[in-house]
């Protein structure tokens, strides 16, 4: 089970706010599924509806992740009027991942209702969408 603490998650909602009216996209890294940092990334979409990472900001996180012997967790975005729930697009690119990060998680933030925002975690294998319980610590 993933390990989250408050922090991250609320870093997460204020990066999703911040980049409004567009999705903002994220890595969560650390050792043995606990979270130890949130990466904001550039939406280089620029889009409400897609997000895109900076491959260039990608390879750093990757290389800083890689120095602290952590694992990329979860790459997580926002979605801005809709549920904190995979669209078509997102298991789509999930499939184009899978080979670079097998175990990754997705966590998606709904700001569907800003005063109460929604984050969830999932597993995306082979299209299949299954909802993974995280503990906020």
């Amino acid at each position: 089970m993933v390990q989250i603490k408050q922090e991250f998650v609320d870093e997460m909602v204020a990066h999703a706010k911040a980049d409004l009216p567009n999705e903002c996209c994220g890595i969560l890294a650390g050792p043995d599924g606990k979270v130890m940092k949130a990466y904001r990334m550039s939406n280089v979409e620029a889009s409400p509806y897609r997000f895109s990472m900076d491959p260039m900001e990608l390879v750093k996180v990757d290389s800083e992740a890689g120095e602290n012997d952590w694992e990329l967790l979860a790459i997580y975005h926002s979605h801005t009027g809709s549920e904190a729930y995979p669209s078509d697009t997102d298991v789509r690119i999930a499939k184009g991942t899978a080979g670079l990060w097998p175990d990754v998680r997705y966590v998606l933030v709904s700001l569907m209702d800003m005063d109460n925002p929604s984050v969830r975690i999932f597993e995306i294998t082979d299209g299949t969408v299954t909802e993974e319980p995280f503990e906020v610590v």
